[in-house]
């Protein structure tokens, strides 16, 4: 009996010892795979046309990343499909951590925008980090003669066919801001959708629509310029960079609509790699050159975990399946 009593003993402290040394040879192994990474260069995808404010973003990040990781790290533009053949792209690209999805709420807003998706953003993607957030600033052309939002509102109503605003495309931030603009103040709208931020920014300066719905990134100079007149920003609360317009909220309640960005990698990136690209996107933000940005264009750094970052994705997908059911809007319209 006691032999036997030895012998459990034994074979315990055995197993012990052997799954001690499995859990070693692995964290030592995901280390090395950290400290190895990257073995060649980084791309990051970006699944929006080059020249807008996301653009500019994302090439700052890049710069940082190449830096710090001793690889050159460079943004690729794949515009299409709403962001959607970028992603795409990513999805199916090896999870090593060498290609990287740098995108914004459309992510979120295509789940329900698109009936059929070829990845799931929520499963086959990792978010590593919510890099930034930016408010959208409701916008006209100086021909239009509304001085603030109720007069465009009004303006909307006594005009025939009501007003033409741009957006970045169907089922964009831009357009469905403008819905939900309609459906909270009665406004009369006509969506036109554009290829892009840096084409519906074009436009709006053509006055070839009357208004926007644009990220401060993508629109802050132009006002700064007098080329476009601001008239209320999007978020719930009002912005520094324009301190002296209001928000929309604060004429229609329960308004509230940001821009923002998060980096993502493929499902199945080891967890070494993940922890070290989050590293190195919360050491780009607190750069010099990536803070002046920021303060300049009015983004907000943010710098979740991924953990926190994933939390947030899934309850942004959630509430845009509200807003898109609503809007009616399609990836042709």
């Amino acid at each position: 009996m006691q032999t036997n009593m030895n012998g459990n003993r034994i074979r315990i402290a055995a197993s012990a010892i052997a799954a001690a040394a499995f859990v070693a040879a692995g964290f030592a192994s995901a280390t090395a795979v950290a400290q190895n990474y990257p073995t060649r260069p980084v791309r990051i995808i970006l699944p929006f046309a080059a020249g807008g404010g996301t653009d500019l973003l994302a090439r700052l990040l890049a710069q940082r990343f190449t830096e710090a990781l001793g690889q050159p790290t460079v943004v690729d533009n794949r515009p299409g499909a709403g962001g959607n053949l970028g992603a795409e792209f990513v999805a199916k690209a090896p999870a090593d951590g060498h290609t990287l999805l740098f995108s914004t709420t459309s992510t979120a807003i295509n789940v329900s925008l698109y009936p059929k998706l070829p990845f799931d953003i929520r499963k086959d993607f990792i978010a590593v980090s919510q890099v930034a957030r930016s408010p959208m600033v409701v916008s006209t052309h100086p021909s239009v003669p509304a001085r603030n939002l109720r007069e465009l509102v009004e303006l909307s109503r006594k005009t025939k066919d009501g007003l033409n605003y741009g957006s970045n495309g169907s089922g964009t931030t831009s357009h469905l801001a403008g819905v939900m603009l309609q459906q909270v103040s009665g406004m009369r709208l006509t969506h036109v959708p554009y290829k892009g931020a840096s084409p519906s920014v074009t436009a709006l300066l053509g006055g070839e629509v009357e208004i926007g719905f644009q990220a401060t990134t993508s629109i802050l100079p132009f006002l700064r310029a007098g080329k476009l007149r601001a008239l209320a920003v999007t978020t719930r609360n009002k912005v520094a960079a324009l301190p002296d317009v209001p928000t929309v909220a604060s004429m229609y309640p329960g308004y509230e609509f940001e821009q923002w960005y998060i980096l993502f990698t493929p499902a199945g990136t080891p967890a070494a790699i993940v922890s070290r690209l989050h590293a190195e996107a919360i050491k780009a933000l607190r750069h010099p050159d990536v803070k002046a940005w920021m303060q300049r264009e009015n983004s907000e750094p943010v710098g979740t975990s991924p953990a926190e970052a994933a939390v947030f994705l899934n309850t942004e997908v959630g509430k845009y399946a509200t807003i898109v059911k609503a809007s009616g809007a399609t990836p042709d319209q």
